[in-house]
């Protein structure tokens, strides 16, 4: 098993990747030029990839609590 600081590292590089690419996809609907009026439809272009990300991370924070509960 690895060391709770290896699997922080693999948190935080997992959790910067679903920042970064929701702020892509928020980019993306800013970027698009509609009325007031219109109704926006947010099409997520990395949805899996995201969906990925988040399970990920909340594993790997589950990980991380346990380790800490023990600690305590």
């Amino acid at each position: 098993m690895s060391n709770k600081l290896e699997i922080l590292k693999e948190y935080q590089k997992a959790t910067s990747k679903l920042d970064q690419l929701k702020n892509q996809e928020a980019e993306m609907v800013h970027s698009k030029k509609q009325a007031t009026s219109d109704t926006v439809v947010i099409t997520p272009q990395f949805g899996n990839e995201m969906k990925h990300l988040n399970q990920e991370c909340m594993q790997l924070n589950m990980i991380l609590e346990a380790m800490d509960a023990s600690e305590d």
